[in-house]
């Protein structure tokens, strides 16, 4: 395995980062390497690029809801087999969730990671203030290790020219290549019902020239040679199989619902889990010997009218639930089991009809942020006062019909609300977990479903 890893990160949001590193990943793929990729923070969409150009699974590593510990363990097991990795950052360098700190920023990852970084900046209408910038950036937090930097936005060769010369006298570090300004060359607008083209090869050609036009200006072989970084020694692993599988697990995965961590999937296998996928779209109903059951996030809305359809589907997921199948369902999980979504054109379309309420997409975002969790009473997943960890970005608002009881408490900025629907061994709502963040959460899912087989 290769220790070769870098961190493209930005000075901003907007900036170019995905473009970027979808580039870049799809330049070195060119060369031949094995390229493995990363996504800092809570985001499901960028690593779906990242999968389609590199041919991997691509990863999430997140310093505010996971231990330093376990984030080394992810990139360092996630870069088994690969020539390179590449961390694409999140936000800004500096930007996480607190602004007095470093807790959760694309510049704490690389410092846990001991990761090079380099640094894209957006360098429209500047000349030596380009030097500033990245001066600025270097300052900060002197332990984040940039390396390079990358001029994005430049308006000709002569423009760069100076970009470069103004960074390279006053910060010390290379200017490796740039990119100038052409729309063409923008990510689509990234939303939730982009991901399954993304998924079927439509964006192929798209990587195709990005990766020609990357090659051309930016030296792909001095990146290579700039990603030299040591071994992580990992202390205690998070996902050493504690047993063989002794419970299956039903996992809802197809364009609909595919907001998983991969490390969720792992450490339920890693805990006794054997994992039945199937495609509620496709018309797939739940399998059989079933002890349990995982309907992620995703787009249920992009495919209401189809899900609508699936008659079978849906009576299977309520008989299973309603016997008392221990389930988590997540954000589109948790809206594919209300009775109804209301679409933004104003459709309706009936869902599974567990959860009392129906579901109503807005054009605005309705919530967003990090998300520290304690389960309701009755609350099977977090039961002995556990608390773990997660987020919300969720552009729909749930309308219940009746007093209903929440899953959980969350806090984030804006304080402490109740969330979600419990009822039984159903838990659902909008958060997302990661159970990295509490894995004694997966010991009691296990455990419930263990009663469940034994029962059976």
């Amino acid at each position: 395995m290769s220790n070769r890893r870098l961190v493209i990160a930005g000075t901003g949001s907007g900036v170019g980062k995905t473009t970027m590193t979808i580039g870049i990943m799809a330049a070195l793929r060119k060369k031949g390497y094995t390229v493995q990729g990363f996504k800092c923070g809570p985001d499901y969409i960028d690593p779906t690029y990242h999968t389609a150009v590199t041919g991997r699974p691509s990863r999430n590593v997140d310093s505010w809801m996971l231990s330093s510990e376990l984030v080394k363990e992810i990139v360092e097991r996630g870069s088994k087999g690969a020539d390179i990795s590449i961390i694409e950052g999140v936000m800004g360098l500096y930007d996480g969730k607190d602004p007095t700190n470093n807790a959760g920023t694309t510049a704490e990852i690389s410092m846990i990671t001991k990761s090079p970084v380099v640094l894209i900046v957006n360098c429209a209408s500047m000349a030596r203030s380009a030097a500033a910038i990245v001066k600025g950036f270097q300052l900060l937090e002197p332990d984040t290790n940039i390396v390079a930097v990358i001029a994005n936005r430049v308006g000709s060769v002569g423009h760069f020219n100076i970009v470069k010369t103004a960074i390279e006298q006053e910060c010390g570090i290379p200017v490796v290549g740039y990119l100038k300004r052409d729309e063409e060359l923008s990510i689509p607008e990234r939303h939730l019902g982009l991901v399954p083209s993304v998924e079927r090869g439509e964006l192929d050609p798209f990587f195709e020239k990005l990766a020609a036009v990357v090659a051309e200006t930016v030296d792909i072989d001095r990146l290579y040679e700039l990603a030299e970084a040591p071994q992580l020694e990992i202390k205690e692993s998070q996902f050493t199989r504690q047993s063989e599988p002794s419970v299956r697990i039903a996992v809802a995965r197809d364009a609909a619902f595919n907001f998983y961590y991969e490390e969720n999937l792992e450490i339920l296998e890693a805990y006794g889990a054997e994992l039945v996928p199937f495609s509620p779209l496709a018309g797939e109903t739940v399998p059989q010997d079933i002890h349990g059951l995982y309907i992620g996030g995703g787009f249920p809305e992009e495919f209401a009218e189809e899900l609508a359809d699936q008659k079978l589907v849906k009576q299977s997921i309520k008989a299973a639930i309603e016997a008392g199948l221990p389930t988590l369902a997540e954000c589109g999980g948790f809206m594919f089991l209300t009775e109804a979504i209301e679409t933004s054109d104003n459709q309706t379309y009936e869902m599974v009809g567990l959860i009392p309420g129906t579901v109503k997409m807005q054009t605005k975002l309705a919530a967003l942020g990090y998300r520290e969790i304690t389960g309701s009473t009755g609350n099977f997943l977090l039961a002995g006062n556990l608390q773990a960890k997660g987020h919300e970005f969720h552009y729909s608002t749930f309308h219940p019909k009746d007093e209903i009881s929440p899953a959980y408490q969350t806090k984030g900025m804006r304080g402490i609300k109740e969330e979600g629907y419990l009822n039984g061994q159903l838990i659902a709502g909008y958060t997302h977990f990661h159970f990295g963040s509490c894995p004694a959460m997966v010991e009691n899912w296990i455990n419930q479903c263990k009663e469940i087989k034994a029962n059976g």
